[in-house]
């Protein structure tokens, strides 16, 4: 066995593991670790059957939305990637021009609050729940074509009561913070 086809079987090894604990690595960044071109990337993908991030992250929001109880698959925003019900979730949203003010480029808010806002409801594991009270942040701009991934966390749930914290960040870096209280109420 010549020595490239050694390092391309340890490469792909080791690709099959990083693709299998976080999924929602890009091909360019998996490029990046290992060195190579993207296209070598995508050529190890293709011969081990690995689909492109887009059908990767499809088949785990799809996987995640049956377990909401609290909001309809259809009404929630973003793609939702994990849900540990009554605990914490993850969320991503792909951001457009059809979001944004035509002049500056910046998203609107209530896309950014929405994500958020559906992503605290969808955590709590209860039949119905609601936003009672919300005290928001906006931290830094974010622009359209922006990747932006939320995460929610429930902080305390005292028997209709739930505080959830989420957080959303575009490349690591927060841009927007929110304290959400929830009640659930009884259908």
């Amino acid at each position: 066995m010549s020595r490239s086809s050694s390092q391309k079987q340890q490469r792909q090894k080791i690709l099959l593991e990083k693709i299998k604990y976080d999924p929602f690595l890009t091909d360019e960044e998996l490029a990046d670790f290992f060195k190579v071109s993207v296209p070598t990337i995508r050529l190890d993908r293709l011969e081990l059957g690995i689909p492109e991030l887009r059908e990767r992250i499809k088949h785990v929001a799809e996987s995640n939305q049956e377990k909401l109880k609290s909001i309809e698959g259809k009404e929630f925003i973003g793609e939702l990637i994990d849900l540990q019900l009554g605990q914490s979730a993850i969320s991503l949203m792909e951001t457009n021009s059809s979001m944004a003010f035509e002049k500056t480029h910046i998203i609107r808010g209530h896309y950014i609050y929405s994500l958020a806002e559906t992503l605290a409801i969808a955590v709590i594991d209860a039949q119905v729940a609601l936003v009672g009270i919300a005290n928001i942040k906006y931290k830094i701009p974010v622009y359209s074509g922006a990747k932006l991934v939320a995460k929610a966390e429930v902080k305390e749930s005292k028997r209709n009561r739930f505080i959830v914290w989420v957080k959303i960040y575009e490349k690591n870096v927060e841009v927007f913070r929110g304290k959400f209280i929830l009640v659930t109420v009884q259908k």
